[in-house]
């Protein structure tokens, strides 16, 4: 899993301005995703968590290219060559998205009600020009059964209203995976769907990874959804990446404070069980023209005046590749 970079993310960042009048120049901007270092190994599943608003949802649409950087570089090592993705256009971004797909949080609004099951998955082999009429038909119904919508035939001429929410998730899955991507950014895919229905999707897509062999960016505020899912996580704090190891490491030995207050959150199924109080304080900061300084200063029951006075700490492995951006660990 670790001999082969499939995506190398290089201080990428994304500002969007604050609109604040016809005639004025604004410079004041929100700072969605700031200075962020990823390398994503070909097969392997990287879970990126945190709370609303810290960037997790932006960084996956930066790597698809749905939205230009601001700046930095995304890296990604296709079969043909390494190509930064930031700056593709034309008919080199048509062929990029052959191997790179999204799915997406909301079945509801991430299908085209007016389209049927068939029309929506096989949407992508046509825009590719992948196929004749009959070889997309049974492709198509090939990964509708593989996706666990059986008989396929049953399903193929169906509008997505009358489908429950799991199994429109299914469809955007099979959607996504039709034009056999390498890397797949999957954001909060089982967020909206009921629980019991859950664990069968996350099932599905690990499965599909295992005989598709596709590697995942797996975006989640849900720890325990993380820790089934991937191999790594990477937790993110106002568009800044603050700790990054392996997923058993993470979550038995973490490091960051932000880290700490997010596992002792996670509710424990004890009712005698008493749960120590969060060790962070406040709320979350505003990301519009953040100062230099530690983006968790304002929370952090250990900073001090050095962390006041200096930029925001690099991440830095602190042992056995436990990357921590904190000057206190």
């Amino acid at each position: 899993m670790r001999d082969e970079i499939l995506v190398d993310i290089q201080h990428l960042s994304k500002l969007y301005p604050v609109e604040t009048g016809f005639f004025t120049r604004t410079n004041l901007f929100v700072h969605a995703v700031s200075d962020l270092n990823l390398q994503i190994y070909r097969g392997e599943s990287v879970g990126l968590v945190g709370e609303s608003g810290c960037g997790k949802t932006t960084t996956g649409k930066l790597l698809v290219r749905l939205i230009d950087p601001t700046e930095g570089k995304i890296a990604f090592h296709a079969e043909d060559g390494v190509v930064d993705v930031a700056t593709l256009r034309g008919k080199a971004l048509k062929r990029f998205r052959r191997n790179v797909q999204m799915i997406f949080q909301d079945p509801y609004e991430s299908l085209n009600p007016r389209m049927t099951i068939y029309d929506t998955v096989a949407e992508p082999l046509d825009v590719q020009g992948i196929g004749t009429l009959p070889e997309r038909e049974e492709r198509v119904a090939e990964l509708l059964e593989t996706v666990g919508l059986t008989p396929a035939s049953s399903f193929m001429f169906r509008y997505p209203h009358e489908l429950s929410g799991g199994q429109r998730q299914r469809v955007a899955i099979a959607r996504a995976l039709v034009v056999e991507p390498t890397f797949v950014v999957a954001d909060e895919p089982t967020s909206m769907l009921d629980v019991s229905v859950r664990t069968g999707v996350m099932q599905l897509m690990q499965e599909l990874a295992d005989k598709l062999g596709v590697t995942y960016l797996y975006i989640t505020h849900d720890l325990a959804v993380a820790r089934y899912m991937c191999q790594r996580i990477a937790v993110m704090y106002l568009g800044k990446m603050v700790e990054l190891a392996e997923t058993e490491e993470l979550l038995h030995h973490p490091q960051h404070p932000y880290t700490r207050a997010l596992l002792s959150a996670v509710p424990v199924p004890d009712p005698t069980y008493k749960r120590k109080p969060m060790e962070i304080k406040g709320g979350i900061s505003k990301p519009i023209n953040p100062p230099p300084r530690c983006r968790f200063y304002e929370r952090c029951p250990i900073a001090d005046d050095f962390c006041r006075d200096n930029d925001h700490p690099p991440l830095e492995d602190k042992g056995g590749n436990h990357f921590v951006a904190c000057y206190k660990v």
